[in-house]
């Protein structure tokens, strides 16, 4: 049994394909009409043919219960062709008026034969069929209208989605401006960035700036300054990629980074000495071809650690992630007190690397902004490898 509905329903489904809509409805009331006439349409075409027989109702083309039966027949395919449309146009009322129309054309065949009657019967079927093709209609229009509507909330769907992820790539640009990029990973691919809100942590702090590019800058073109900034980022930022430090700001020929957050450290200020000490070889190879251009310039580095307050700082679309303490005031008057050439660190900083480090001995600094003197040390390299290693200055 459920093989034979599924047949019927196959066989139903291809004959939907087949068939347009309606055709069915129309074709089975125009048959019928035919069928009705055919007396008089064979009087007609006979001679055509050379057909001269007589006409009459006794003596007919064709035999009336054959033609009676053709004439139900085909009304009955308009009610099943109603039927077969009813599906798709959701409205009964064609096929209420079809089934109708086909009573009374079989009443009057076999009850009562009235050619009025008889003509209302046609007409009900042919009502019928034009119902059921605006029913169709209707339905077509309704389904057009739900699947604008339906596009209309894709739409505004896809462009909600399109101005977050817009959004979501400008954040993350922003981001990548002053994190490095593992620590960008780890806050979208484990959706860590409350790690940026406000809080306290240990860092190392470094500060670097060029001694005498306010001066150079007065006696070369502007476009010539922009040039030197330019390679001096690109090489500094290429730098602190590596060592996967985080960017505080840059000012000009400025620029200051910081160790342990949000990406942890184990050893920030070994990292930060580390970083120091690459800014300074990097520089110097610069500083050939800045020379021979005449331009006197040289750099300086504070390096300090301690505790401090992170977190983002500024306005919406425009925020940095910046750090706040005691230890990054004293690593920005270290950088300002390291003469060309010169990395100062704080005495705390020294301690937490006084095994892998070589110094200059202590000196003591009166810093504005510090009530008490200030220990520093004088970086020349790192002990058993002779990276960044030089002489001392005087």
């Amino acid at each position: 049994m459920a093989n034979t509905t599924a047949d019927y329903r196959s066989s139903h489904g291809t004959a939907s394909k087949l068939l347009p809509f309606g055709l069915l409805a129309y074709a089975g009331a125009a048959l019928s009409l035919l069928a009705c006439y055919a007396q008089i349409i064979a009087s007609l075409v006979a001679p055509l043919f050379g057909i001269t027989t007589a006409l009459y109702p006794d003596n007919p083309a064709i035999n009336p219960h054959f033609q009676a039966v053709l004439m139900w027949v085909f009304g009955l395919v308009t009610v099943i062709g109603l039927s077969r449309d009813r599906a798709q146009s959701s409205r009964q009322y064609p096929l209420v008026v079809g089934v109708c129309g086909l009573l009374v054309i079989v009443l009057t065949l076999y009850l009562y034969y009235d050619v009025r009657i008889l003509i209302l019967g046609y007409i009900l079927l042919i009502v019928a069929a034009l119902l059921n093709q605006n029913a169709r209609l209707l339905t077509l229009r309704r389904q057009v209208a739900a699947q604008a509507r339906e596009l209309e909330t894709i739409n505004q769907s896809l462009e909600q989605r399109v101005t977050e992820q817009v959004n979501e790539i400008g954040r993350l640009t922003r981001l990548k401006r002053f994190l490095a990029p593992e620590v960008v990973d780890l806050i979208v691919t484990q959706g860590k960035e409350p790690l940026l809100n406000s809080h306290r942590g240990y860092i190392a702090t470094l500060f670097c700036d060029i001694r005498g590019f306010t001066s150079c800058s007065e006696r070369i073109e502007p476009e010539e300054s922009i040039e030197v900034l330019q390679r001096y980022h690109e090489h500094i930022g290429r730098l602190i990629s590596q060592h996967q430090a985080t960017i505080d700001h840059r000012a000009g020929d400025g620029l200051v980074v910081f160790f342990n957050d949000p990406l942890p450290c184990q050893q920030p200020v070994l990292s930060a000495l580390k970083l120091a000490l690459e800014i300074r070889s990097s520089f110097d190879q610069l500083n050939v071809d800045w020379h021979k251009r005449g331009y006197n310039l040289g750099l300086g580095v504070g390096i300090a650690s301690g505790y401090a307050t992170l977190g983002t700082v500024g306005f919406e679309d425009r925020y940095d992630y910046t750090a706040n303490g005691s230890c990054v005031n004293l690593a920005s008057r270290l950088c300002d007190e390291a003469a060309s050439g010169q990395i100062l660190m704080d005495h705390n900083s020294y301690l937490e690397v006084e095994q892998q480090v070589e110094v200059a001995p202590a000196r003591e600094f009166r810093l504005k902004g510090f009530s008490q003197e200030v220990s520093a040390y004088e970086v020349v390299g790192l002990r058993d490898t002779g990276v960044g290693k030089v002489e001392s200055a005087d």
